[in-house]
């Protein structure tokens, strides 16, 4: 016993520099400023008409990303599922493979995709269909947060619809279910952790993200992440910056904490 506890240090020590540390100072630099001296009204700039505004369509975007991808990702974590089992991981293999590439170029590739004179406009025009404008609008950075974290979605939900005891299934078909029942009645409710698990997982990258609102929505179209980087990189306030952390900690906290308990109270089966 005493010699696992040892193999345990070098993480503690791993958190306390990468975790604790960077928190604490993050933490020091919202209640102070310029000159280090105490203060809150980093906070309280915050709190003010035009921050609350973004903060609400960093959340608004958040989610909406996360609705779309649940409604898609549920069907086709269902459908990877009841694939034949020998063709599962290379349908899954393909599906993240696109993750290997780094964001910013799935995000640019996206760009070329949207753009005025880009390959869906193309497309369209083929079919004489007229062109959208759809390249630095909220519909844009909706489809960029979409493709690129509904993987995070897919993936909790498939492992749920795994560990689904094959057994309940049988029982519901012998008992007269029809297929509709059995997918709300045993499968839906025993895949309630994978939803929030997936919901979690997508809903926190999403209300902090910045590389896909600056580059699909444009520069004047500011969320969250992209204030957070402003503070930092262009006004060099961070005081202020680190102060908008620390409000979005303790929102995407609430937010864990809020799932949890869901996930908790329900024990399995659907709130309703």
């Amino acid at each position: 016993m005493k010699l696992s506890k040892k193999y345990a240090y070098p993480y503690i020590v791993w958190i306390i520099i990468m975790i604790i540390v960077p928190v604490f100072l993050v933490f020091y630099y919202s209640i102070t400023a310029k000159d280090n001296g105490f203060t809150l009204d980093n906070y309280a700039k915050f709190f003010s008409k035009n921050d609350l505004l973004i903060l609400y369509k960093s959340f608004k975007l958040a989610f909406i990303t996360t609705v779309i991808t649940l409604l898609l990702g549920y069907p086709l974590a269902y459908i990877i599922s009841h694939i034949r089992v020998k063709y599962q991981s290379m349908t899954l293999l393909l599906f993240i493979m696109p993750m290997w590439i780094n964001m910013l170029l799935r995000t640019y590739a996206w760009q070329v995709i949207l753009s005025r004179n880009g390959v869906l406009n193309g497309i369209l025009a083929f079919l004489n269909l007229g062109q959208l404008d759809l390249l630095y609008t909220e519909t844009a950075v909706i489809i960029g947060m979409v493709y690129n974290f509904i993987p995070f979605m897919v993936l909790p939900i498939y492992t749920s619809i795994l560990k689904v005891d094959k057994s309940l299934i049988d029982a519901a078909n012998d008992l007269g279910a029809n297929k509709l029942k059995v997918f709300i009645k045993v499968i839906l409710p025993l895949t309630v952790p994978g939803i929030i698990t997936g919901i979690i997982m997508v809903f926190l990258p999403a209300v902090s993200s910045f590389t896909i609102p600056k580059l699909l929505g444009g520069g004047d179209y500011l969320l969250i992440g992209s204030y957070i980087e402003q503070q930092f990189i262009s006004t060099y306030n961070w005081n202020f910056g680190s102060a908008i952390s620390m409000v979005i900690m303790f929102f995407i906290l609430l937010s864990i904490f809020v799932m949890k308990y869901i996930d908790k109270d329900s024990k399995g089966a659907l709130p309703w």
